[in-house]
C-alpha cells in the first residue's frame, strides 16, 4: 500500500467504508479529503450536491442542501435552513439521477410533501413513496441496496402493484450501463461474501436456520424450496414439486440397488423420494441444521433411514462413490472461484459410468445477484451462467448432455409461494415483525418480476464421463410418463 499523510479507506466487516486517520484526530481537512470528494460528484453528473466536511470546510459551495461527513465517519444531510417542509430542487435533482438508473421504466416518485416527479407521468406502472429526505438521499447514492434498505423499514413504500414494479425494472436493466467512478466504488462497497468453507456455513445459517416453522406456512407440504415442474401450469404446487423430483430422477435414469449422492439436500424431500420410488440409496449432505434435524426425523418416520443417510458435512467433504450425483439449488451458493473444487469432488466421487445432474437458478451472461438480497436474504449467493458452469465440467473432461431452462416453471412456483406467503403475514409478523415481512415480500416478489422477464433463468445440466456411450439415445423417458397420462 502507497505510504499516506492524510488517510486510507478501510474496507469493514459489513462492507462499508471507513477513513482510517494517519494521527488520532485530524482537525482540518486537506487535499486528500477534496480529491475524495471530487471522486463523488463525478458520479453525481452535474447534480446541484455540496458535502460539509468535519471541519466545516464545503465543498463546493451549495445553496440548499448538502452532505455532511460527520467525526464518526457517517454521512448525514445538512439543509440550508433550520427545517424545509417542502421538497425542492435538489430533490427533483436526486429523482432525476435515480430516473437515469431506470432507463425509461415508467416509474415516478411521490415525495413526502405530495410533490409527484416526474410531473409528466401521467400514467406510472407504480409510484414509489418516498417519506423523508434522509431516505432520498440513501437511494440516490446506492439504489441497489438503499431501495431494499428503506422499503423493508416502511420510508418507501409503493403505490400500485409491486409485481409489475419489479417486472418493468427488469425489463430494462440489462441495458442498464452505469459508469464511473462511484459506479465503481458501489461495485467494490456491494461485492457479494466469499464462499470458502467457513464462510458457507455462516452464509447458509442465515437462511436457511431461521426456522422450520417459518417456511411451513408457505412452502409445499414437503417443504420442497426450489423450482417445482408444472406438466401443465393448472396442477397444484404440492403435485408440481413432486413432478420436479420425478423429473430429476429420470433424468438421472435411477436403478433400484444404485448409490446416490445428493449435495445440499434441504429438508431431505428428494432423498427420500429417490429411496422410495426408485429403489437406489442415498447420501444426502447439507450443512444447514435445523434442515438436517428434520429431514432426519422424516427419514426415521417414514422407516427410510436405512437407505437414506443425511450427513452434516459442506460438498467439499464428500469421499464415497456413487452412481449419480445431484445437486439442487446448491450451486447458486457455491460461487464461481470454487466451481474448480466441485468439478473435482464429482470427479473423485463418480463411478465410471455415473451420471450427474446439476439444477440451479442461473443468467444468460455473469452477473452478480441483486446486492441488497445478497447481504439480507442469501448471503453470498451468485446464480452462475451457463458458461461459469462449464468450469465445473471442462477440467475434469464431463460430457454435457442435456441442459433445460426451466424459468417459467420457477415464475409460477413463486407465484404460489407469494401467494402463500401473503396468506401468512399475520403469522409471520408474529414470529419477526413488520420489517422481515416487507423485505421478504420483496425478496419473493423480486424474485418473480427477474423469472418472469428472463433476467434470472433455472437450469438443469445432465452431465456423464466422456467416454460413457450408455446414455438416453432420445428424450423419451423423460415425458412417457406425462403422455401416458395425458398431460403432455
Amino acid at each position: 500500500m502507497p505510504g499516506h499523510r492524510r488517510g486510507v479507506l478501510k474496507v469493514n466487516d459489513d462492507q462499508t467504508v471507513s477513513l482510517v486517520r494517519a494521527r488520532q484526530r485530524q482537525t482540518r481537512s486537506g487535499a486528500f479529503d477534496a480529491t475524495l470528494v471530487r471522486l463523488l460528484l463525478q458520479g453525481f453528473s452535474g447534480v446541484p450536491v455540496g458535502f460539509v466536511l468535519w471541519d466545516g470546510t464545503r465543498v463546493p459551495g451549495y445553496r440548499r442542501g448538502g452532505f455532511k461527513v460527520n467525526d464518526d465517519q457517517t454521512i448525514s444531510l445538512e439543509r440550508a435552513g433550520r427545517r424545509q417542509p417542502r421538497s425542492g430542487a435538489f430533490d427533483a435533482a436526486l429523482v432525476r439521477l435515480l430516473l437515469q438508473g431506470f432507463k425509461g421504466a415508467p416509474v415516478g416518485f411521490v415525495l413526502w410533501d405530495g410533490t409527484r416527479l416526474p410531473a409528466e407521468l401521467k400514467q406510472p406502472v407504480a409510484w414509489l413513496h418516498v417519506h423523508d429526505r434522509q431516505a432520498l438521499v440513501r437511494m440516490a447514492l446506492n439504489p441497489d441496496v438503499q431501495i431494499g434498505e428503506l422499503y423493508s423499514a416502511g420510508r418507501v413504500d409503493v403505490e400500485g402493484s409491486l409485481v409489475d414494479l419489479a417486472e418493468a425494472v427488469y425489463r430494462v436493466a440489462h441495458s442498464s450501463k452505469v459508469q464511473g467512478p462511484l459506479a465503481t466504488l458501489l461495485r467494490f462497497v456491494n461485492r457479494p461474501r466469499g464462499n470458502g468453507r467457513h464462510q458457507s456455513r455462516d452464509n447458509i445459517q442465515h437462511h436457511y436456520d431461521i426456522g422450520n416453522d417459518f417456511y411451513r406456512l408457505w412452502l409445499d407440504e414437503q417443504l420442497v424450496y426450489t423450482c417445482a415442474y408444472f406438466p401443465d401450469p393448472s396442477v397444484s404446487l404440492e403435485e408440481a414439486q413432486v413432478a420436479k423430483m420425478d423429473h430429476v430422477c429420470r433424468k438421472l435414469d435411477l436403478k433400484p440397488g444404485e448409490r446416490v449422492i445428493e449435495a445440499g439436500c434441504g429438508w431431505g424431500a428428494l432423498a427420500l423420494h429417490m429411496a422410495r420410488r426408485y429403489g437406489v440409496e442415498v447420501k444426502a449432505y447439507n450443512i444447514a441444521k435445523e434442515q438436517l434435524g428434520y429431514a432426519r426425523e422424516r427419514a426415521r418416520h417414514e422407516g427410510l433411514d436405512s437407505r437414506v443417510e443425511y450427513i452434516e458435512g459442506d460438498f467439499r467433504e464428500i469421499a464415497a462413490e456413487c452412481d449419480a450425483f445431484v445437486s439442487v439449488g446448491m450451486l447458486e451458493h457455491v460461487g464461481a472461484a470454487h466451481y474448480h473444487e466441485l468439478g473435482a469432488v464429482i470427479d473423485r466421487c463418480l463411478a465410471t459410468s455415473g451420471r450427474g445432474l446439476i439444477h440451479s437458478i442461473g443468467t444468460n451472461r455473469p452477473s452478480p445477484l441483486n446486492p441488497w438480497i445478497e447481504r439480507h436474504i442469501f448471503p453470498g449467493a451468485c446464480p452462475p451462467s451457463l458458461g461459469e458452469m462449464m468450469r465445473i465440467f471442462e477440467p475434469v473432461n464431463f460430457s454435457v448432455l442435456d441442459v433445460e431452462n426451466l424459468r417459467l416453471h420457477y415464475a409460477k412456483t413463486l407465484e404460489h409461494w407469494l401467494q402463500r406467503f401473503e396468506a401468512a403475514v399475520p403469522q409471520v409478523t408474529g414470529m419477526f415483525g413488520e420489517s422481515f415481512v416487507r423485505s421478504w415480500r420483496l425478496y419473493l416478489v423480486g424474485s418473480l418480476g427477474a423469472f418472469s422477464t428472463g433476467q434470472l433463468q433455472l437450469f438443469q445440466a445432465v452431465f456423464a464421463r466422456a467416454h460413457d456411450n450408455d446414455i438416453p439415445w432420445t428424450r423419451d423417458h423423460l415425458y412417457a410418463a406425462h403422455m401416458k397420462h395425458g398431460t403432455l
